[in-house]
C-alpha cells in the first residue's frame, strides 16, 4: 500500500469535501507534500496529526507510529534504509527530535547533545523524566569545520569572520554547538557571511560545500573524504538512539538492531571513517517509569 494519501483519500478519511482538504494543505494544517504539482499526505504523520487532536480521557496509549526522528547521520541513515525495518524518519535535529519523542510522534530519536559531562542524558530526563525510554548508543563521530574544496585556510573557529557559512536549523544540536563555540572565540553570526537558507542534514550541508554554494560549515568528518572536502576536527560525540521501551521489543527496532550489529554496517562505518563502533549498543539510560 502507498504510504501517503490523495486529497480524495484524506478526504474521504476525515469525511469532508475535497475543496475543504485542500484548504487544509493550503493553510498549513495538515501534514502533506507537494510533488510533480500534486499533494499528497503522510500516511503516519496524518495518523498522528489525528492522535494529538484526540480530547477526553485516553483510555489505552495508542501505537507509536513507525518513525525515527532527531538529528540526521549518514551511517544511521543508510542503515535505517539497508536493514529492511520498515521505519520511516523525520530528521528535524535533536531538539526536534527530543519533542516528538515526547508528544509520542515519533517511537525513536537520534541524538548527539554536547553536555558538561557526557551526551544526551540530561536533555533526554529534561523532557522525558524517568518515561520508561531507553538510550542507545550507536556510535562516537568527530565534527568540525568542513570546508570546500578550494579552501585551505580556515583551520580555526577565529578564521570564520567574513567567510561564506552554510548554518544548520536551530533545532539541531550542531548549530546551537556551533554557536556557542563562536561566542567562546568573540563572535556571533552577524560577523559570518551566511547563506540565506540553512541546510537540513548533514548531507545536505556537505554538499553545499562541494557544490561551492559555500565556503565552510560545521559538519561531519565521516562526509569529508566522500566528497572531497576539507576537514578540521574540533569535537567528538556520541551518537544515541533514545527509543520508547515499548517499541524497543518491537520487530522493526529490533531489525534494524540486529542490523547494526552485523558485518555489513561496521564495514560502512569503515568506508565512511570517523566513527567508532566501540560502544554499539551501550545503553547509557533506562527510563525507570512503567
Amino acid at each position: 500500500m502507498s504510504q501517503y494519501l490523495t486529497t480524495r483519500e484524506l478526504a474521504d478519511l476525515l469525511r469532508i469535501g475535497e475543496r475543504k482538504a485542500y484548504d487544509l494543505a493550503s493553510s498549513g494544517e495538515v501534514p502533506c507534500v507537494r510533488a510533480m504539482g500534486k499533494l499528497l499526505f503522510p500516511k503516519d504523520e496524518i495518523v498522528v496529526w489525528l492522535n494529538s487532536s484526540r480530547t477526553g480521557p485516553q483510555v489505552a496509549e495508542p501505537p507509536l507510529p513507525p518513525i525515527v526522528a532527531g538529528s540526521h547521520d549518514p551511517l544511521l541513515d543508510w542503515a535505517l534504509r539497508e536493514s529492511g525495518s520498515g521505519l520511516a524518519t523525520y530528521y528535524d535535529g535533536s531538539f526536534d527530535g527530543l519533542r516528538r519523542l515526547s508528544d509520542r510522534s515519533a517511537q525513536a530519536t537520534v541524538l548527539h547533545i554536547h553536555e558538561d559531562n557526557g551526551f544526551n542524558v540530561k536533555s533526554l530526563k529534561d523532557t522525558v523524566g524517568e518515561a520508561p525510554v531507553v538510550l542507545y548508543e550507536v556510535a562516537q563521530r568527530q565534527r568540525g569545520l568542513l570546508s570546500a574544496p578550494d579552501i585551505s585556510d580556515i583551520s580555526g573557529f577565529s578564521d570564520l569572520k567574513g567567510r561564506r557559512v552554510i548554518l544548520r536549523q536551530d533545532s539541531a544540536a550542531s548549530q546551537r554547538l556551533f554557536d556557542a563555540q563562536l561566542e567562546e572565540h568573540g563572535l556571533t553570526r552577524a560577523d559570518l557571511n551566511t547563506l540565506p537558507d540553512c541546510a537540513r542534514t548533514e548531507e545536505e550541508l556537505a554538499i553545499a560545500l562541494r557544490d561551492g554554494k559555500a565556503e565552510v560549515g560545521f559538519g561531519l568528518g565521516a562526509l569529508a573524504g566522500f566528497l572531497g572536502l576539507n576537514f578540521h576536527p574540533t569535537h567528538n560525540e556520541r551518537l544515541d538512539l533514545a527509543i520508547w521501551r515499548r517499541a524497543f521489543f518491537d520487530p522493526p527496532m529490533q531489525t534494524l538492531i540486529g542490523f547494526l550489529n552485523g558485518p555489513r554496517f561496521i564495514q560502512r562505518a569503515d568506508e565512511l571513517g570517523s566513527y567508532d563502533l566501540s560502544g554499539l549498543g551501550r545503553i547509557h539510560h533506562n527510563g525507570a517509569s512503567g
